[in-house]
């Protein structure tokens, strides 16, 4: 209980200097009517991408049956400290420049996303307070990574060379491969064995989350690309998820005799995520066959590996990111190697070593952190800490 204490006043004091600091930079208006149209364009964009953390994540992490309601607060806790702490990060000026405001809230929104993608991996394991922890503990973590893979930070690529448009690398795999890092801290023997159960109700909303992000993909990806680039931009992301449907209803069927309501609520997704590196530069051709390939790959981890990863690993990650974000986005980060004209490939593939290993590493310590105030007395159920009489 000590423990907690202390931890409820960091995070109080960790949000009081994140509204600070949103408060101090809020800027001047544009006078420059052609910057305000595009700034109003990303705004439409970010409220898209606000749609798919809220609803989307939100809804898609309610399949485990006992613990809904529990995921949708976890996942409004998440968003609402990843934002701010951006934000903090962004105004002082470090692991980076500070960015236009929209651009801000954009780069904050995708580092929440990220952040989502690796809570999901723990998802009904943490206590509340724990969740708020992981936020602030992340969000740094995701900033280096970013600042060294875009910007040029310590040296190691020369900025502006790494290509990843839509986050294959810096937002999915990065959130992935840091819950599979952390799952080795935060997955104790009692947890192990107890089931992840669904039903049908919590099948239904995880579908109704899934659609929401279907639909919103495309401004996911073309969020921040020039404004030509926008169309083509969409119109890739819209095939590649259409490939990896298609693909992810034949491959569910291939594998599993019937087609798994798991499968097509998250492979479907996995063509957004592998074309995200690749979302402005593809043809409309190759789009639609790194989606399809995507989704194969995807189904390939929910149907074959993961069952056999967890036994031998003894650990559990409860919404499979690794094979809906993380498989998928080192795919479509490798796919940009053959794909993008003019592209250093040598850089690419080290912008891709340094997320597995930073990724991996950071996972495997905060999850440390984590378990040192416990967890949840009774795994993936809404009564531990919420009222639900």
């Amino acid at each position: 209980m000590r423990r907690f204490k202390w931890l409820s006043v960091f995070v109080t004091v960790v949000i009081v200097l994140c509204i600070s600091s949103v408060a101090m930079a809020a800027p001047a208006g544009s006078g420059d009517s052609l910057d305000s149209l595009v700034h109003v364009q990303k705004y439409t964009r970010a409220i898209h991408i606000m749609g798919m953390l809220l609803v989307g994540f939100g809804f898609l992490m309610v399949f485990v049956k006992k613990y809904g309601r529990s995921a949708i607060t976890a996942t409004y806790l998440l968003v609402s400290i990843a934002i701010p702490m951006y934000f903090l990060k962004d105004s002082m000026g470090i692991l980076g420049v500070e960015n236009t405001p929209i651009d801000a809230l954009i780069l904050a929104e995708f580092a929440a996303a990220s952040l989502l993608i690796g809570a999901g991996a723990v998802l009904g394991r943490l206590k509340m307070m724990q969740y708020l922890l992981l936020g602030l503990l992340f969000v740094p973590l995701y900033s280096f990574n970013e600042w060294i893979l875009l910007s040029g930070g310590l040296g190691l690529i020369k900025a502006g060379v790494f290509v990843d448009t839509g986050g294959s690398i810096i937002i999915h795999s990065f959130g992935a491969i840091f819950g599979l890092g952390a799952i080795f801290s935060l997955t104790t023997k009692k947890e192990f064995d107890v089931p992840v159960e669904s039903d049908d109700t919590s099948d239904r909303f995880s579908l109704l989350g899934s659609m929401v992000l279907w639909m919103f993909w495309p401004s996911f990806c073309a969020a921040l690309v020039p404004a030509a680039d926008v169309p083509k931009t969409a119109i890739n992301v819209i095939l590649a998820l259409c490939g990896s449907t298609l693909a992810t209803y034949f491959t569910s069927l291939a594998f599993r005799k019937k087609v798994a309501v798991a499968d097509i609520a998250n492979a479907a997704l996995a063509g957004g995520v592998a074309i995200g590196a690749t979302c402005n530069h593809a043809s409309f051709t190759m789009a639609f066959i790194i989606g399809a390939i995507a989704g194969f790959i995807s189904v390939f981890g929910y149907a074959v590996i993961q069952e056999r990863l967890q036994r031998a690993i003894k650990k559990i990650d409860t919404c499979g990111v690794l094979y809906l974000h993380g498989l998928p986005g080192l795919f479509g980060g490798i796919a940009a190697i053959f794909v993008v004209q003019g592209i250093q490939g040598g850089a690419e593939a080290k912008g891709i070593g340094i997320t597995i290993v930073l990724a991996l590493v950071s996972g495997l310590v905060v999850g440390k952190i984590l378990s040192l105030f416990g967890g949840t007395a009774e795994p993936y159920a809404d009564s531990d800490e919420l009222d639900v009489a």
